[in-house]
Parts: structure tokens; sequence; C-alpha cells
């Protein structure tokens, strides 16, 4: 078998890296994915090009850094004109679906520029973007969300024939728990974390988008397909249905990475983050230990529902045709370094999981192994078109096939960085520091030795992973550091000019031979 199939892209929303067994918990078993591990390849140091779900998402689809492609943040579009997956792979005959969240806001001025009208079936797949919307749902639909934007959701009508009463189930019944009394107490609020869902399990949100999963494998077994299976967990509001809600204790949680010498002359853009609500409140043991026994129980469901999935796989013979992706769009604080949510470049956010399963026999050099070298979120586009066979051009995409890896080639020259970055104009940040719109950015550069983050207008974060590889020691103003921070900028610039924004025309256009004289008689220079 030359060619892979079938791609199954399966990503969670804000799971940490280090929150699954096979890759280091040591209470949290998740053996459905672990299995896969022992399948394929286990990337040790997969890092995401922005620590927020929307761009993050966005260069994973494009395989394009996020200010290259322009969705900076999670209410910002995709330019209409960026290809996706679904471009790509629709020219090789694949079917391409979602089933679960993209956070990609459809680009309304362009279609309207180019009148696309987003009920027709290009304006619909140009809307989603690339992805034949087969269930397409991002997960954050509170009650005012509903009413506002009128949203009729599919999950909410299942609900509804299952009996569960409402207009809006998904906040009152999947994201909400019962009190003593009766009373509906709402998982948006972080005390109720470890309370169980109002729900059973099967008619969970991860259970509901397993099986949508399958309905899709079903209904696309004359052709091959590309499927994105995004979990919306464990992603908040952290609320997990019986039995996952308590089913981890406090003796099992991780210990809380922070130290009170971060606090110690704080880089100002670090500091306003520490200041936030979410992080005041997540810095509080109570809250953290209530949340985290709702946040490991989802991804325990997540890795039950997984082997529900794979099971049927294997019963239909797709183990034996299908690429299998297993990721994470960011990570999530918990309460490490003081901070809540994500959007800055600790290793707990910027670092993901990644496990890769090439049925082939090329691959089976590489099953249960290890991989160290540095991988980005951009390397998966390239990777699927060298999977299925693809000839289009890769012109645009600014990542690597992780090919030679997954086949153990002989490699010479592997990236020694990797890169991320952040608009963090719509976060209050911005106001607290008093800084315009476009000025809200940051930028961050890695090797094996130092993190080195990039503020614009700010002095910058330094760190020393080898002696620090807690990220607790800021050594962005020490005078004793200015070499390394002089080199690390040096190689953020290389990065930064290396970006592929020539995107109308193909390198292979760019290096044909020409003589306009013969050709065109454009004449330059004749005497």
């Amino acid at each position: 078998m030359n060619k892979v199939r079938n791609i199954l892209f399966i990503m969670a929303d804000q799971l940490r890296w280090d929150y699954l067994s096979c890759y280091g918990h040591p209470n949290l078993q998740t053996k459905n994915i672990d299995s896969l591990a022992k399948k394929g390849v286990l990337f040790k140091s997969a890092y995401v090009q922005s620590p927020v779900c929307g761009p993050s998402r966005a260069s994973y689809y494009t395989g394009r850094t996020v200010f290259s492609h322009g969705s900076t943040w999670n209410q910002v579009p995709l330019p209409i004109g960026e290809l996706t997956i679904g471009d790509y792979l629709r020219k090789s005959g694949i079917r391409t679906g979602i089933v679960g969240k993209t956070h990609m806001k459809p680009d309304s001025e362009g279609m309207a520029r180019l009148g696309i009208n987003k009920d027709t079936e290009i304006g619909l797949i140009v809307s989603e973007p690339g992805f034949e919307p087969y269930e397409r749902d991002d997960g954050l639909h509170p009650n005012n969300h509903v009413k506002k934007y009128k949203k009729k959701l599919s999950y909410n009508d299942w609900l509804n024939k299952l009996g569960y009463e409402g207009d809006n189930p998904w906040d009152s019944w999947a994201n909400s728990a019962q009190g003593e009394n009766g009373e509906i107490l709402s998982g948006w609020k972080l005390r109720n974390s470890n309370k169980p869902a109002r729900i059973s399990e099967k008619h969970s949100e991860t259970a509901f988008m397993t099986n949508r999963a399958i309905d899709f494998i079903e209904e696309s077994s004359d052709k091959p397909w590309f499927l994105h299976l995004s979990f919306i967990k464990p992603h908040w509001p952290y609320i997990a249905p019986a039995p996952y809600h308590n089913m981890f204790s406090q003796n099992q949680f991780n210990q809380v990475q922070r130290s009170e010498k971060q606090k110690e002359n704080m880089n100002p853009v670090y500091k306003a983050f520490v200041e936030t609500r979410v992080s005041k409140t997540f810095s509080k043991d109570e809250v953290r230990n209530t949340v985290m026994s709702g946040y490991m129980g989802l991804i325990k469901q997540i890795d039950d529902n997984l082997g529900r999935l794979f099971e049927f796989l294997d019963k239909k013979g797709n183990m034996e045709d299908t690429m299998i992706i297993f990721t994470s769009d960011h990570g999530d604080y918990l309460g490490d370094h003081w901070l809540g949510d994500k959007e800055l470049f600790h290793e707990q956010i910027v670092k993901v999981p990644m496990i890769i399963y090439d049925p082939r026999e090329t691959a089976n050099k590489t099953r249960g192994h290890e991989e160290k070298r540095f991988v980005e979120a951009i390397d998966l586009l390239p990777t699927f078109l060298d999977a299925v066979g693809s000839k289009e051009s890769k012109h645009r995409l600014e990542g690597s096939s992780l090919m030679p890896l997954i086949n153990a080639e002989r490699i010479t020259n592997w990236k020694d960085a990797v890169f991320s970055e952040i608009d963090y104009s719509f976060n209050d940040v911005r106001k607290t520091l008093n800084i315009g719109a476009s000025d809200a950015r940051g930028y961050m550069i890695r090797n094996n030795e130092w993190k080195y983050i990039y503020f614009k207008g700010f002095p910058p974060q330094l760190f020393d992973l080898k002696k620090d590889p807690e990220e607790f020691k800021d050594l962005g103003q020490s005078n004793d550091y200015s070499r390394v921070r002089n080199e690390m900028r040096e190689l953020l610039l290389k990065k930064l000019v290396s970006r592929k924004n020539r995107v109308a025309v193909s390198d292979e256009f760019v290096l044909k031979d020409r003589d306009y004289t013969k050709e065109d008689d454009i004449m330059i220079g004749v005497w």
C-alpha cells in the first residue's frame, strides 16, 4: 500500500500534553490513546503556532503560521483566499468532513465582495473553512449566546427528542449539575466542576460527537475520506457526566507548578496576565482542586469513547488503511505559573500531545517509538499530502512533512527550534497595558536550551530550559544574559523573515528560466 486511503484527525480542545498516561501522568490512565501510541509514533516535543484556540487551529488547517494566514485570534476570520486541508485533499477525490469544533469564523466581507452566498455548495465549504460541516459545533452555547445568534443546534434537537426539555439543553442539562433542592447549578461556575452533569454519559457532547464520527465513516465507505473529529472537551465548562465527575481525587492531581519567585521583577505583560480575573481565580487552591476533578474526568471520558471508535474502525477493517492523528490545539494553565486559561507561552500551553499512526508497512520501524525531535502543528498538513500521494504544490506551506520521521529515514537537517505567536489585543490585558490594537503581539522561539519571548514594546522573557525547566526564573532583563538574548532574537528574526507570503504563484513559477526578449519582445537594458 503506497498511499493512505483515509485520515482520521482527532483533536481535543485545551488538552494538556502531561495529562495522558503515555506522556507520564501517574494517575490518569488513558489506555486507548496509549494503545494508539504503541501502534504509531508519540512525538514528545510537539508545539502549536499559537496559545489560543482559533489561530492555533487555523495553523493546523492551513500549514501556515498565524500572521501568515491572518486569523490572529478567535474572532478574526480566516481570509477567503487561504487554502485549508479540504481545499488540498478534495483535489485527490477525498471527502473532507468536520465533526465538532473548528472555532473558525467565515470571512463574511470577503464572501460578500466576491458574491459568494453561504447557502450555495461552494459558499458553505468556504465558510467552514474548507470542511464539509457534517456536525459542526464549537461547543460554546450559553443561553444569551443562543438567543442572540438564533442558533439552531442539532445536539440540542437530539437532546430534546431524548426527553431533555428546554430551549437550550446544552446549557441546562449537558453543562449543568443539579442541587439538593432540584435547582440548576451552572457548569460555567467553577465551584460546580466536581458535580455530575444532569445528563447520561451516553448523551453527553463527547459521546454524541463520537457517534457522529461513526456515522460519517459509515456513510463514506464508498470513497476515501478525511474526518476531523474535534472534541469540544476538556475545554471549559469543566463539568463531566457521572461517573467521570469524581473519578479522581486531590491526591491524584499533578502538583501545581508555580513559585513565589515568579512574582519578583515581573515582566509587565506576564504581570498583566497574572492580574486578570481568571488567573486570580485559578491561583486559589480550592478552585484548582475543584476544577481538576472535572478536567481529568473529561479526559478519561474522551479516552473511553475513543476506545469505542477504535473498536468500530477495527471491525470495519479501517485500521489497515486509515492514518490516525491525535493531538490538541493548546493546553490549560489550571493555576500553574499563577495563571488561568491560556494565551502565554509556557510549556503547559504551547506544548501538546501528538501521536500519529500510519498503517503502512513503511512505518513498521517506528511503531511504539517516542520521537524527541521538534515538530509543529504546521507540519501536519504536508504530512497528510504526502500520506495520500497528493501532487498539489506545497509552496504556501511553512511546515515540513513528518513522513521521514515516521518512516525512520536518515535525516541530516531537521528543525532545531519551534515558533509560536499571539495577538492578545482582544484580551483585557491590552487595556491594562494601554497599548494599541496592533501592538499587543508576542512571539516565542524555543530550542533545546532556551526559550525567548519577544513582546512588542516591552522587555523580553528568557528561560534557561536546562537549569530551569519549570520556567520559574525569567532572565529577560538580566545583564548576564544579553548575549543569549541577542542570539535568540536573531533566531526569531530568521523565523519571521522565512514566512511564505508569496502565495499566488509557486516556487517553480519563480525559478522557471525566462527570456522576455524572445517571449514577449520586452527588452530591458538593450543598447
